[in-house]
Parts: C-alpha cells; structure tokens; sequence
C-alpha cells in the first residue's frame, strides 16, 4: 500500500509549510526548488500571532515565538525623530494573543527543514504544470533542471526512491549541482508556490491580469546591533518609509521602501541610494547605514494582485501564498498567510478524505495508506473548500495593506501634513487604536485537526470572528 503524493512547486516559506503539513498528516512529499540550493532570499520576515498558531499545526509555533526580541515600545516616527504613535509588545498580546515576531527567513526555513524527511527536497529542479488533473486521474509535473534549461533533461535513468512520486521511468534530470531526478512526476496533489510572478498560476488561470506593480520599491538587509539603544519604529517621510526591528540573535532587521518607477536600480550601489535618501534621518538609521555593506542590500519591486483569482485551485493543484494573492508588506502578513495557507490546506484534505492516512472514518494511521489506495476524488472536493476557506478572507488583507501602502506613496508636503495630523489625533486615543488594522487577521485561529469522531465543516476555517464565536 502506498501513500498520497504530493508533489510542492516552490521552497519558500509557503511551499515548506505545506510540504511540512502534508507530511505531518501522511502524504509523501516531494518539494521542487528551482535555485542550486535553499539559501533564503529576503532578511526578515513578520509572523503575527495568526502565523504562529497556524505553526503550532506542525508542532513549530513555539520555536517561532522563542524567536520573540520585541519585549517594550515602539511605533511610527517622522524623519525627524517625532514620535507620531506608539504601542507596545504587551497591547499586540492583548488584543491579538502573542506579540508579532520578527524572525530571519534563514531561521525559519531551518525549522520548516527539520520538519521534513531527508530527500524531500530537490534543489535545482523547476516544476512546470503539464495536467492539473482530475478526479479520475493524478496531476502531473514535469521536471527541468532549473540551471539548464529544457537541455536539463537527460535519457535513461532510474527513480529517487520507493516513497517518491511516481516519475516516467525512462527520463531523469540531472541538475548541475548533481543527483539526478525524474522528469515527470504524478501526484494526488499538487502545491503550487512558486511566488509573485507564478507561471502555475498562468497556467491554471491564463485569463486572470498578473501581479500590478504597488508604485513602491523595496530595500532590506541586516546589521547588528548599533552601540546606542533604540526602540524599534517604522518612520513615514515624503514617499519614502524605513523600518527598523531587532532580531533574536542581537541583530537588527531593515527594511525601507520609496516610491519611485518600476525596474530601476541606483546608478552606483544601493547603500548609496539609501544614504541619499535616508541618510540624514534620526538615530539609528545612519549608523545601520554606515554598517552595511552595498552586496548585503537587497532591493525588489512591491507588487500586488491586481484582481482576484477565480478560485485557489483547479483539477488536483493548490495555489499558496503569493502565487495565489500577492500582496504589498505594509500588514506584515505576505509570509504569515502562505504559512496559513499551508495549514488550512493540509488539514481540509485530510478532512476530506475519509480514505487518507490522516482522514476521518476508515483511514489508517500517519504513514499508512487505506485499501485501495489514498487520497482520491475526495482531494479534489477537499480544494474546493480550500478556495471556500480562503480566497474572501486573502483578499481582504491584499486591500488593507494596499491602502496602507498607498498611504506611504504620498509626496505633497500638504497632504503629508495632513497625514501626520490624522496619525497624531489616532493616538491620542490610546495604543490599542494602532493595532486595529490587524483586527480580524492577527487574532485568526486554524481549524481543528480531523479526527474520526469530529464533525466535517470546511467553511468554518473562514478566521471571522462571527464564525469561531459560534464554535
């Protein structure tokens, strides 16, 4: 007897996620990562209470909250100095159950690995959606190595193990990294997280416009800790924001945004364009611009969904996280709704599928297949309450952070000014007013693990309030 495969395009925070869930609740697992090895791109990453308890699914929201170095005040400042409105770590635990932690993507990914068994996943290898599938036949992927185009692909060769997915048995990959794996692969499931500019995504809705560019670009990168203390703030100027949040290893977390034109770069080295744009700011943004070095910054364009998808899923194939809605960063919650994402999808298909290692009544325990086999047309009506559960409440975040994005595109000194006179009276009605933009996201809970004896109702994953009060 066999497991349920699962084959997960993309090794981000969302694709280990739900690779990590779906082994959890007994899928064979199979990740394909398109770089030469795991090496996080990004510097830090916000993980909300919502995130953390979508994490304690697979046993790592813990570890995450240890990674908490926000323990006092802070909050929104102009390049001045002026404190505009403050909160503390204390009203984030009170009103949302657990402060917003800040932690290294490297981290992350670390712990998101030691979730997995050894050989899930393989680096150097693009996925490409070649069938999504239906409910009387798998998925299927085809697979190129990542560094060698459609030339990656080689002749005979054998398959990768007796757990893997099922792979055409005449063609294999060979990445230039090394190892060789098989260029077709079949699944029950397929995860796509391939971010922004998804080609699954593409394939699956083909009509559906792309990913809009937010009129922002992006820069960040981490330093250590300056010798003067500092609280950690985000700082509102004309057009232009900048961040700074300590890390739990002594390190400082930046990040800076600008609204300028899409695709530009600095005409000498990005720490350059920084200082001219920052560098004359309060304390301790010159000194964490005087310790980077230019190759540690990194810079991208912000862009966000432009409409929203049909559904989250066709045939037998998930989207997750950015691939699915994309979103500005002014919330904190792109990587905080992939890990939700994630976990919703793991526990609604082992809800689903009575038959599958992790279903209700007539599935085997973790790491068994039913008779018969598992995970069958069951997976499909499972991604059709995935959608249910999450494309309404996705794309509410994705407008309340683009307005708050918008927010920091203003340049005119007037409306400027008017902007720090409404940011001003707001707190003057205490810290807990700042907080409310992350009411009902922050305060989210995932749904209830499946057990044989637990009533099926995917609809109630929505995360409202009015739905978890009546649980």
């Amino acid at each position: 007897m066999t497991q349920p495969r699962a084959v997960v395009i993309g090794g981000g925070i969302g694709g280990l996620t739900a690779a990590a869930a779906l082994h959890r609740h007994g899928w064979s697992v199979t990740v394909l990562e398109r770089s030469a090895a795991l090496e996080p791109v990004g510097a830090g990453i916000a993980l909300a209470p919502n995130a953390q308890r979508a994490l304690d699914v697979i046993g790592a929201g813990d570890a995450v909250r240890a990674m908490s170095a926000w323990q006092a005040g802070g909050g929104l400042r102009l390049p001045g100095g002026r404190w505009l409105s403050r909160t503390t770590s204390d009203a984030a635990a009170e009103r949302f159950g657990g402060p917003v932690v800040i932690a290294h993507r490297a981290a992350l990914v670390d712990l998101l690995l030691s979730r997995l068994p050894a050989g899930s996943v393989r680096t150097g290898a693009a996925g490409e959606i070649t069938d999504p599938g239906a409910p009387d036949r798998p998925a299927r992927v085809t697979v190129t190595a990542a560094d060698a185009g459609p030339g990656g692909r080689a002749g005979a060769g054998g398959s990768t193990g007796p757990d893997a997915a099922s792979a055409a048995p005449d063609a294999v990959v060979r990445p230039a990294g090394g190892g060789a794996y098989p260029a077709t692969l079949d699944a029950e499931l397929v995860v796509a997280a391939d971010g922004i500019h998804s080609a699954a995504r593409s394939t699956l809705f083909p009509a559906t416009p792309g990913p809009r560019y937010a009129g922002f670009t992006a820069w960040r990168f981490v330093v250590p800790e300056p010798e003067q203390p500092f609280e950690p703030h985000e700082t509102w100027g004309r057009g232009l924001v900048w961040g700074t949040v300590p890390l739990y290893d002594g390190r400082v977390y930046v990040f800076a945004t600008a609204a300028v034109p899409a695709g530009g770069r600095a005409a000498d080295d990005e720490r350059a364009e920084l200082l001219r744009r920052f560098g004359g700011w309060h304390h301790p943004v010159p000194a964490l611009l005087a310790a980077v070095r230019p190759g540690d910054i990194l810079r991208n364009d912000v862009y966000a969904a432009a409409a929203a998808l049909p559904a989250y899923h066709r045939g037998r194939v998930a989207l997750v996280g950015d691939a699915a809605h994309p979103m500005t960063p002014n919330l904190g919650q792109g990587g905080c709704q992939a890990v939700e994402d994630a976990v919703v999808l793991a526990l609604l298909t082992a809800r689903a599928t009575p038959d599958s290692p992790a279903g209700g009544p007539g599935g085997g325990p973790a790491g068994t297949a039913a008779p018969g086999g598992a995970a069958p047309d069951g997976t499909v009506h499972a991604l059709a309450a995935y959608t249910e559960a999450r494309l309404d409440r996705t794309m509410e975040v994705v407008r309340r952070s683009g307005r708050i994005g918008r927010l920091t595109t203003w340049s005119s000194a007037p409306v400027c000014a008017l902007r720090t006179a409404l940011f001003t009276a707001v707190n003057k009605l205490g810290s807990q007013v700042a907080l409310r933009s992350l009411d009902g996201i922050a305060d989210w809970s995932p749904p209830s693990p499946p057990y044989a004896d637990r009533p099926r109702n995917p609809p109630a994953v929505r995360g409202r309030r009015d739905v978890k009060d009546r649980e």
